[in-house]
């Protein structure tokens, strides 16, 4: 979910090929519910195998990630590890919302209405720890890196932008600005031809790249500003003020500078607000990381998609293809460059 910034933010328009070279640390929980929640049947049932196991998201993993190496992209996957006690709200708010989809879903499945029932589905997506088991697995066989964080996923990435070892977070939301990421990417996952929910309406979508200092300086704001805006707005982490948006918390922060005279303004007070603060610019990260990609072990990869989990062989084989060539330009690359 994250904080909305869409509204006082301006994103440059980028395509998947201006990030040839670059490695980017991907949140992976908020890519894998990307996966869970698009990749589905017309009636919103996800992929799943002869078994009944959902593939959503492996499907995604491998295709996608077929076409950014293809490109030269270098894929890092973060993983979230313990989530922080305020974020237990959150959470709890989420599950509410996916039981009434699921509900939801099952009703307009019974008349009929696969487009409500598309919608509805795509708002039940879990993940389970066998999911995202079985994703680390994948990209194991994919030679690809992952690392482990140990609370917010988009909190490490952040800081592996911030220390270079990333060109930049990728994710949907944009908490990695918050967090401190030089570089935001959005889209990278579910670009390409989209449906709009409700609508017989498609559109393309790009993948979008927000720099954190320009966005500073085209607000006017530091970045303990921007997160002051946010506790104002609402986070996973607190509920904000009712009525506070993004153009409203950007005035606010503007006229007094920080949250408590802005608060006092607005005769109210936000609880937990300097733990809250202190997630966003102090998050539990790690220092340093390895990041180290490999040969894919294709054989592997066949075994897992294709016998454990029915996917076609043929079109596993043409994906493998790509990440065999990217392998082997990379290789001639550093040759050449020796």
């Amino acid at each position: 979910m994250g904080i909305n910034l869409s509204d006082i933010v301006a994103p440059e328009p980028r395509t998947l090929e201006d990030f040839s070279g670059k490695v980017l640390a991907i949140d992976a929980f908020n890519t894998l519910y990307q996966f869970l929640a698009i990749i589905r049947q017309p009636d919103g049932t996800p992929l799943m195998d002869r078994q009944g196991r959902v593939t959503s998201h492996l499907s995604g993993l491998i295709y996608r990630l077929s076409n950014f190496v293809a490109v030269g992209i270098k894929p890092v996957f973060v993983f979230d590890g313990e989530p922080p006690r305020l974020k237990a709200r959150t959470l709890v708010a989420r599950g509410e919302v996916k039981r009434r989809a699921e509900r939801e879903w099952r009703e307009a499945v019974e008349i009929g209405d696969l487009a409500t029932a598309r919608t509805k589905a795509m708002q039940t997506s879990r993940l389970t720890d066998e999911t995202v088991d079985q994703s680390k697995r994948l990209l194991d066989l994919l030679g690809l890196p992952w690392v482990q964080a140990p609370a917010e996923g988009e909190a490490q990435a952040s800081a592996m932008a911030r220390a270079g070892q990333a060109h930049a977070a990728a994710s949907q939301d944009y908490d990695s600005l918050l967090f401190g990421s030089p570089r935001l990417v959005k889209n990278l996952a579910i670009s390409g031809r989209r449906k709009l929910p409700r609508k017989d309406v498609y559109v393309d979508v790009q993948p979008e790249e927000i720099a954190l200092d320009a966005t500073l300086a085209s607000l006017g704001l530091t970045r303990e500003q921007l997160v002051d805006m946010g506790l104002l707005i609402g986070t996973d982490f607190n509920e904000g003020v009712k009525g506070i948006g993004p153009k409203k918390a950007l005035a606010l922060i503007k006229k007094h500078g920080s949250l408590e005279p802005a608060l006092a303004e607005l005769g109210v007070d936000i609880e937990s607000k300097g733990e809250v603060r202190e997630i966003f610019l102090k998050p539990n990260v790690l220092a340093d990381v390895d990041i180290g990609f490999r040969d894919p072990d294709a054989d592997g990869v066949r075994h897992m998609l294709c016998d454990e989990h029915d996917f076609s062989r043929d079109r596993i084989d043409a994906a493998l293809d790509k990440f065999g060539t990217a392998r082997a330009e990379q290789k001639q690359r550093s040759l050449d460059s020796w």
